[in-house]
């Protein structure tokens, strides 16, 4: 019998706010343990909670980005467990009535373009962390983490393999970090991943029984955890078992998938509305205020550079995967009009330089109008490549413009014919040899007197009209 995956994601995002979502505690990360909690953190008896805006705003800013229904009117909700790094004992986030429903995300996949669909996007606290001590048997409670203002995205189970669930990843991920509400840093925990596996017989429309995957860590975790869950269940059907509701951990190491603890369901959390809060009301007005801070999204983005400057799908990609990055490139395009050379020299040289120092583009030292004035000065003669390459990395070593580079070493191209023609002249009566061979049939020696001229110039020379001259001297 052949199964089928059915696999949705849950994703936790923690928005970037400098408090947290319920109190004024600072939720920059690592600082030391307990330094950003207070009473609100700590649920002390007497304490309320005061929503905070900016955290509703980021949520809505998502909920536009993927084309969900926001809900005029939400509320907040006590989940109820017991766990040590809890220490009110439940967790406020939203159940019955989440910011927003209904929404989707395209991702790319070898069958083409596939529309995910997002059932649930609700805003929710964090809740602390425990560190294990290895020497002793002991665990230790920090609460920084205690009321960190999260974003859940719920996606409905459409997707249908490891891959597509990365990919589906992927594009969260850069949608978040485009609109600067999540820094996306999976090592910190900004950004997290449960994913829901079943299997059931292909063409069958009821779901198997699913089990929940945790500590996936990173893109390739997610894909590596998924592709062995779907394994595993699968040889458990085959041989005539059950596949167990129930959680699993990913084991990096070893990489498998191990038992964590059974499933729970919604009923077991005892949800009720939070007594300490008020709904929240969205209004449409604050709806469109937040649209107009929106910036272009990557997929458009994408599309949009592909169709004004001609670039290949692969180049749009690289180029839109940081807004910081689109940003420049777009920069040099307006200042040289040369979009492929603009690609060519930001995703080549620039970034080669960028990642040797590992800096980031916002770092960069070479303004996008110095690389567009370079680009011209190319275009228009007046340097050859290899002089633009000597121009790229001095610019990064020292900030300097290229005309002042070029002035400071003296890197003028040679385009005067009066002053080419001579050294050409010489370079041929130097080497009858290789005269004679060429005159004969032997082509390849072009090359041969494009090199020693260019020698000779110190690669000053403008390569074409070498070209030009010799073409007429070696033939005369």
């Amino acid at each position: 019998m052949e199964f089928e995956p059915v696999i949705g994601l849950e994703v936790h995002a923690q928005l970037l706010t400098e408090s947290k979502i319920f109190c004024g505690c600072s939720t920059r990360f690592g600082a030391p343990p307990n330094a950003h909690a207070c009473p609100v953190c700590l649920g002390l008896p007497g304490i309320l909670p005061v929503l905070n805006r900016k955290v509703v705003e980021y949520a809505i800013k998502m909920a536009l980005a993927t084309h969900c229904r926001i809900n005029r009117e939400n509320g907040f909700a006590r989940k109820n467990y017991f766990y040590p790094d809890l220490p009110k004992g439940y967790q406020i986030t939203q159940y019955a009535h989440p910011l927003a429903e209904e929404g989707f995300v395209e991702v790319e996949t070898e069958e083409g373009t596939r529309r995910i669909g997002i059932i649930r996007i609700h805003m929710e606290e964090d809740a602390g962390k425990l560190i294990h001590d290895e020497r002793f048997p002991s665990s230790y409670i920090d609460l920084n983490r205690a009321g960190v203002p999260l974003m859940e995205i719920v996606s409905a189970p459409d997707i249908r393999s490891a891959g597509e669930a990365a990919a589906y990843l992927r594009r969260l991920h850069e949608i978040l970090v485009y609109l600067e509400i999540c820094d996306g840093n999976m090592e910190e925990g900004s950004f997290r991943c449960d994913a829901n596996v079943s299997l059931r017989p292909r063409g069958r429309e009821e779901f198997g029984i699913r089990t929940e995957l945790k500590n996936m860590n990173s893109f390739r975790n997610v894909q590596r955890a998924l592709d062995y869950e779907i394994e595993r269940q699968r040889r458990v059907l085959e041989e005539g078992g059950e596949v167990v509701q129930e959680t699993r951990l990913w084991d990096d190491a070893q990489g498998v998938t191990m038992p964590m603890r059974g499933k729970e369901e919604a009923h077991d959390y005892r949800y009720f509305p939070d007594p300490d809060l008020v709904a929240v009301a969205v209004s449409e007005a604050w709806v469109e205020e937040v649209r107009r801070t929106m910036p272009e999204l990557p997929l458009e983005k994408r599309r949009r550079f592909r169709r004004e400057y001609g670039i290949s799908a692969y180049d749009a990609g690289v180029l839109t995967a940081d807004r910081a990055l689109a940003d420049y490139y777009e920069e040099v395009v307006r200042g040289c009009d040369r979009p492929k050379l603009a690609a060519n020299w930001v995703m080549g040289d620039l970034l080669r330089l960028l990642n040797e120092d590992r800096r980031d583009i916002r770092d960069c030292p070479i303004p996008a109008a110095f690389l567009a004035e370079m680009i011209h000065l190319l275009e228009e003669g007046a340097i050859s490549g290899k002089m633009a390459k000597e121009i790229c990395e001095e610019m990064y070593r020292t900030g300097k413009a290229p005309r002042t580079i070029i002035a400071d070493r003296g890197l003028v191209q040679i385009t005067d014919e009066s002053v080419l023609l001579p050294v050409i002249e010489k370079v041929i009566a130097d080497h009858p040899n290789q005269l004679a061979q060429y005159r004969g049939g032997r082509e390849k020696l072009f090359g041969f007197f494009v090199g020693q001229v260019m020698k000779a110039t110190q690669g000053k020379a403008n390569p074409r009209l070498i070209n030009e001259l010799l073409v007429k001297l070696l033939t005369g």
